[in-house]
């Protein structure tokens, strides 16, 4: 056998080694617990959670609720950013115990040109801090906002959510927020839902939490 082939057989099962040790290493995603008909879910969020531009019975909490059969905490506060929220969230567990956390916040923070690595720690801070308090925890990708992103009907994710969703190991639910609000018929100001466009939003994360073995 001649020395190039020994040096090829022994890069190979090099490769192989490193690959194996590589796939050995990643972190899974945890199987998911379904939550019976009931159970304690807080949506935290911002104006988008708490229902800006609809009644409150059309808030996307309450729909998700008469979707779901789950009793739907709106922990969602107008103008609120990711660091305000990380600030609330303690006495929003403490208080609920919620089987599930759907965190959806970064809207402000993006109006408001804060730095994303800033938003993209509070966001890892929220989930740990649910992860921690023994509830799943959910995150829900919002778009890179601005007014004029809004006004043209082209939005689309900030990139933080997926890199959070792929480092924390958190189902994530993708395009929600993103495809209302870049529907005019389903706004009711350039960066608020009306009542089509919230129950729009709860109906696609209602079959997000299905596929994702949430809701059975």
């Amino acid at each position: 056998m001649t020395h190039s082939h020994l040096s090829r057989r022994h890069l190979l099962a090099l490769v192989s080694a490193t690959a194996l040790i590589a796939a050995c290493g990643k972190k899974r995603m945890p199987a998911a617990r379904a939550i019976a008909a009931g159970g304690t879910v807080l949506a935290l969020g911002d104006s988008l959670t708490y229902g800006v531009g609809a009644d409150a019975s059309a808030a996307y909490p309450a729909v998700l609720h008469e979707l779901t059969g789950w009793q739907v905490v709106n922990g969602g506060v107008s103008g609120e950013t990711s660091a305000q929220a990380l600030v609330r969230l303690p006495a929003l567990l403490q208080e609920h115990r919620p089987e599930l956390v759907i965190v959806s916040i970064g809207g402000n923070d993006f109006l408001r040109q804060m730095s994303a690595a800033g938003v993209k720690d509070n966001i890892r801070l929220i989930c740990e801090a649910a992860t921690a308090s023994g509830a799943q925890t959910l995150l829900v990708a919002i778009p890179q906002f601005s007014l004029l992103a809004a006004s043209t009907g082209r939005l689309t994710d900030h990139p933080l959510y997926a890199e959070l969703a792929e480092e924390l190991k958190l189902p994530l639910h993708p395009n929600g927020w993103a495809d209302v609000l870049a529907d005019a018929s389903l706004r009711s100001d350039q960066i608020h839902a009306n009542a089509q466009g919230y129950r729009r939003f709860a109906e696609g994360l209602t079959a997000q939490l299905r596929g994702s073995g949430l809701l059975a």
